[in-house]
């Protein structure tokens, strides 16, 4: 499987590093910005080519991954679907905006390639999207920081950060309007909407909190099926407290999912 990743940040770093050691994936391109060559180089290593454009990646290319935010999805991502290359995507919270939702799905269709959202951050969502087959009658994300992991949001509006001595819920409404406001820190609340009743029906709860050092995901569903709780406290990629550890190794365990022969 020869793969591009777009983007070169610590996400990508991880990705490209550990997909390296396997004997049937070679990474060997990235996209990135004109002037930005020598730095995607020296983040992904020296065997990989950097790209400006999609339509310089080469056409044996069979999967390219995006690392680089909801920008980036934006401006690529359709272009890499109409060339029917498959697209793994971590900036799930992007599709919050229904015009790019829109045209992801049409250069799909017209490149006959599809879009895979990896899980990221979070867990449980295979049980989420089969308990959307029934009905879900309640579905909660909740998002807790440190007060620093919000520093650069909208949250700094609405609290202050640097004298907080209690956790603060910043925000409350939909996974839509989460993923619109924080676009750099509700792709979680994004995904487990996308996999259970849509982003306008899941509820999210974001919260600074100063007691705690890790970002902790939490999830309530109840419906047809039952009732499920899930919390991980995820730890951060080293060296970049900003992206997690978790998001990184879901693109890893995609690609590898789709060269086994017995899949999960």
């Amino acid at each position: 499987m020869n793969i591009a990743i777009i983007g070169f940040g610590a996400i990508a770093s991880y990705v490209s590093a550990r997909l390296s050691q396997d004997a049937d994936v070679v990474v060997n391109g990235v996209l990135c910005r004109t002037g930005r060559e020598a730095a995607a180089i020296d983040a992904l290593g020296s065997g990989v080519t950097p790209f400006n454009s999609v339509d310089d990646i080469p056409g044996d290319t069979n999967l390219v991954i995006e690392c680089a935010g909801h920008s980036a999805l934006a401006e690529h991502g359709p272009a890499v679907l109409q060339r029917g290359i498959d697209l793994i995507c971590t900036s799930n919270g992007a599709l919050a905006q229904p015009e790019l939702a829109y045209r992801l799905d049409k250069a799909a269709r017209a490149g006959g390639s599809q879009m895979e959202l990896v899980s990221g951050a979070i867990g449980a969502i295979d049980a989420i999207a089969a308990a959307s087959v029934g009905d879900i009658d309640r579905i909660v994300y909740r998002g807790r920081k440190p007060p620093q992991g919000w520093k650069g949001s909208p949250a700094e509006d609405v609290v202050d950060l640097d004298n907080l001595t209690e956790p603060v819920c910043h925000f409350s409404g939909s996974a839509r309007e989460a993923a619109l406001r924080y676009p750099k820190n509700a792709n979680v609340a994004a995904t487990v909407a996308l996999a259970g009743p849509g982003l306008d029906e899941t509820r999210v709860e974001l919260v600074a909190d100063p007691e705690i050092t890790e970002n902790i995901h939490e999830i309530e569903v109840e419906g047809t099926f039952g009732r499920l709780q899930f919390r991980i406290d995820g730890k951060p990629l080293p060296g970049n407290p900003k992206s997690s550890a978790l998001t990184a190794m879901s693109v890893v365990a995609a690609v590898r999912n789709r060269m086994a022969y017995i899949k999960m």
